[in-house]
């Protein structure tokens, strides 16, 4: 701490530090988290205490419920105490509300991004009227996502994301509708994406793959480029295995692969197939929907119907959560 900021040596402890130190303890900051703030952010004591410090406290305390929140984020990102936040962090959440973004999601934005709420409200409305461009929805869950891509680049760098896409084969209608369907892809630096396409057009070709059918799979859903080999190779094998789905599946719904294979597809492909051989559903659903369908509807409709045929082959190979479990209990099964 002193590398970085050797005046704190000649500071004076009365006025600069103790003051701040006092604040944080009265909040009910533990030692360790005041220790942590300031080893991050040593400069956060020359701020003022009552402009800056008790402020933003304050702010962040009444959006997140509680001191320990406060100081999960101020461990995070120490930005927080350096601007004024009912000019930038509270005018944006109102302003990301008043596009009908949800609360809760933008708490998740101040964890996990902690800088893009902290842009100047003329900036914010800016990327929100590129994102109306690309034609996002605003009721879409996505939207804040997209808007935070936007936030993440200067203009200049993203005509070159675009530009970058475009040259590995994508028209601008396919821009377009991979941008509404993932944007977090858009983050993605270009030299990963063109690394990642050659992997997966290397490894679809492998697994029988045709070039357009893995295009058009990266079309559909970007985040599969993150898939390893591995993964994609195994998934496979689960789904022909059954003899009832193929490679087709896949392209038509790539973000399947996204699904954990050992807590979700395997158990519920065990779950099918039993009843499928014993003729218990006269059409399997598609892969989409086996993989999106929450857990307690899964088995609601093919597990607790069958509870003889089936349920302790699905208790023994998935990973049910607390709730899942008490639901079976509940259904008779033990």
């Amino acid at each position: 701490m002193v590398k970085t900021r050797p005046g704190l040596l000649s500071a004076s402890l009365e006025k600069t530090m103790k003051p701040k130190i006092k604040i944080f303890q009265d909040l009910g900051f533990s030692a360790n988290d005041i220790a942590e703030i300031i080893s991050n952010d040593p400069y956060c004591l020359y701020r003022s205490a009552d402009n800056r410090f008790i402020p933003t406290l304050s702010v962040l305390k009444s959006l997140l419920g509680s001191s320990a929140e406060v100081a999960k984020v101020l461990k995070i990102s120490g930005w927080y105490l350096k601007l004024d936040l009912k000019k930038t962090l509270v005018a944006n959440i109102e302003f990301l509300k008043s596009c009908g973004v949800d609360m809760e999601q933008i708490i998740k934005q101040i964890y996990n991004f902690p800088r893009f709420l902290l842009h100047s409200p003329t900036d914010m409305k800016k990327f929100v009227k590129k994102v109306d461009e690309m034609g996002t929805c605003r009721s879409s869950r996505l939207f804040i996502h997209a808007v935070r891509v936007v936030s993440s680049m200067t203009d200049e760098n993203w005509e070159l994301k675009l530009k970058h896409f475009s040259e590995l084969g994508f028209s601008k209608d396919d821009i377009l509708k991979m941008f509404k369907k993932s944007p977090p892809a858009f983050a993605v630096s270009r030299r990963k994406l063109k690394e990642v396409k050659e992997v997966l057009l290397a490894t679809g070709s492998d697994l029988g793959f045709p070039e357009d059918d893995i295009l058009e799979m990266f079309k559909k859903s970007p985040p599969v480029f993150a898939v390893l080999q591995r993964k994609l190779k195994k998934v496979k094998e689960v789904l022909l295995a059954t003899g009832k789905y193929d490679l087709s599946c896949i392209v038509k719904d790539p973000a399947s692969l996204l699904c954990s294979i050992e807590k979700k597809i395997k158990p519920r492909m065990l779950v099918l197939g039993i009843l499928d051989t014993r003729n218990f559903v006269k059409k399997l659903p598609s892969l989409a929907a086996i993989t999106r369908m929450p857990e307690c509807k899964f088995l609601e409709k093919f597990v607790h119907p069958y509870l003889n045929e089936v349920g302790e082959a699905y208790m023994a190979n998935s990973a049910l959560n607390s709730k899942s479990i008490i639901y079976l209990k509940e259904m008779g099964f033990k």
